[in-house]
């Protein structure tokens, strides 16, 4: 277990080491440094309150395993769309952002909403059976 903290520490040092070179290439340290500020505090205190409060929610109603992880993935995929999500309007250059993003984010939530309704039901419908014993 020691050997793996200590890999882990090695390779944190490492990409933050990465990070900080890349920031010396920086035009604008400061905007950049007030964005990193600004997605600091976001997430403190606004995205981790709200995932703790709906994790908390979630347990008292007794909402396990696939909808926690659901909602995990869909979160996961909305941080990432969130760019292209929240560009206003059409780009000067149609080929910089070609595909419809919205729809495809909302495509991507039904089919994880789809894949947990039915992992869920087969978990619940599976309860019910016994397994032959041996």
């Amino acid at each position: 277990m020691t050997v793996l903290r200590v890999t882990a520490g090695i390779a944190g040092v490492a990409l933050m080491a990465v990070g900080v070179s890349l920031l010396m290439d920086v035009r604008d340290l400061p905007g950049v440094l007030v964005w990193l500020g600004g997605a600091v505090v976001l997430h403190d205190l606004l995205i981790v309150p709200v995932v703790l409060l709906v994790g908390l929610v979630l347990v008292r109603g007794g909402v396990r395993g696939p909808v926690r992880g659901a909602l995990l993935v869909a979160g996961a995929l909305t941080t990432v769309a969130l760019p292209v999500l929240l560009r206003p309007g059409k780009t000067a250059n149609s080929s910089v952002l070609p595909l419809d993003y919205p729809r495809n984010w909302l495509i991507a939530m039904v089919a994880v909403a789809t894949a947990t309704a039915l992992w869920s039901a087969l978990r619940r419908f599976g309860r019910g059976r016994r397994r032959p014993e041996r």
